[in-house]
């Protein structure tokens, strides 16, 4: 069996992930296993043993907004405006801090913030440990060290995972996939089984309630000291003009929730009537439109004393410098290139609207 190695470096090697999670559980560790390949690299925070956290390096942002997405049904306060303002947060602003993972960071500033108990965030790390141990386990070959936990910036731990469990349940999870039977076996190693015998969800440890002191790693803000009501979210208007219905119902789609109010217009020859009289938060206007594009439409915006500070954001296929050029010409704030992502249209917008 391989020993942990503490160096800063090693060349890659044949790896055996559950040989790894067997030794750490068996030796009650703590720290972070950190495990790179050629094409990704995973970190997995333990705590005498028990699992607090585990990230990979493939869209960690993404994985986190799908699960957020989920929980959103149970957590109505977990509207895309507030996820989009925990990517724009943390998925650039500490993209260079030795700290632990981003992620992470996002989730203990949504616990802060009160958009999530501790034990929603427990159950959103179980679930996101989940998926980032099955591909841990896939792993064939690359290099690893624990990292002393000391080295580390210290953030509340809201769960503690039993790591047997968890990997019986990924292995499960990966059986199931390769044979396509809903009866497959788990393959489990002999490490990380007992007499206990195995649950389907990973064990938590039950954790005194936590209190979140403000950390220089993320963002402070008030907390406020009466567990209140949720205060009723700003309603944007956001209007979109573009002559085609198809992009204009991909836009109301993508801003499906109770943040906006979208106005949407296929006539840009109306369009400037229509936008002073709804007076919107920001506009999205598309370029190529027939009888006044919207170069023209926003320079007949901006002359408008109402519509002089008024985010406006371009939205077209084009991504030549001299439409770049034109854009700034008329004064535009943003602009969006087609086809686009739900994700990129959130963040266009709340980093205009914010």
């Amino acid at each position: 069996m391989n020993t942990i190695s503490m160096s800063s470096y090693r060349p890659f090697q044949k790896l055996h992930p559950l040989s790894l999670l067997a030794q750490l559980s068996s030796r009650q560790a703590s720290g972070c296993l950190q495990v790179a390949t050629n094409s990704a690299s995973w970190s997995v925070y333990l705590e005498h043993g028990k699992l607090t956290y585990a990230s990979n390096s493939i869209d960690p942002f993404d994985r986190l907004d799908r699960h957020l997405r989920r929980l959103s049904a149970q957590v109505p306060a977990l509207v895309s405006a507030i996820r989009v303002q925990v990517r724009l947060l943390f998925e650039t602003a500490m993209e260079h801090q030795p700290t632990q993972s981003r992620d992470y960071q996002a989730i203990c500033w949504l616990v802060e913030q009160q958009y999530l108990t501790t034990a929603q965030a427990a159950m959103l790390i179980e679930d996101l440990a989940k998926e980032v141990v099955e591909s841990f386990l896939a792993i064939k070959e690359g290099n690893y060290e624990l990292v002393d936990r000391h080295r580390f910036n210290e953030f509340p731990i809201f769960c503690h995972l039993d790591l047997r469990s968890l990997v019986e349940h990924c292995q499960h999870q990966l059986r199931k996939r390769q044979s396509g039977s809903s009866f497959a076996s788990p393959m489990v190693r002999p490490d990380f089984l007992n007499r206990n015998g195995s649950g389907d969800r990973p064990k938590v440890a039950p954790k005194p309630p936590v209190v979140v002191q403000p950390n220089a790693a993320y963002p402070p803000a008030p907390i406020p000291t009466q567990p209140a009501a949720p205060t009723p979210k700003t309603v944007y208007t956001i209007a979109c003009i573009d002559d085609s219905p198809t992009v204009l119902n991909a836009i109301n789609s993508f801003l499906d929730d109770k943040s906006f109010s979208v106005l949407m217009i296929n006539n840009p020859v109306k369009a400037l009537m229509q936008i002073v009289r709804s007076k919107p938060d920001l506009i999205l206007l598309d370029v190529e439109m027939p009888n006044l594009d919207g170069y023209e439409l926003c320079s007949l915006l901006r002359r408008h004393s109402f519509f002089k500070d008024t985010p406006i954001i371009m939205v077209t296929g084009n991504t030549g410098f001299i439409d770049r050029a034109k854009a700034k010409l008329v004064r535009a704030s943003g602009y969006l290139t087609k086809p686009f992502t739900q994700s990129d249209l959130l963040k266009m917008v709340f980093k205009h609207l914010t």
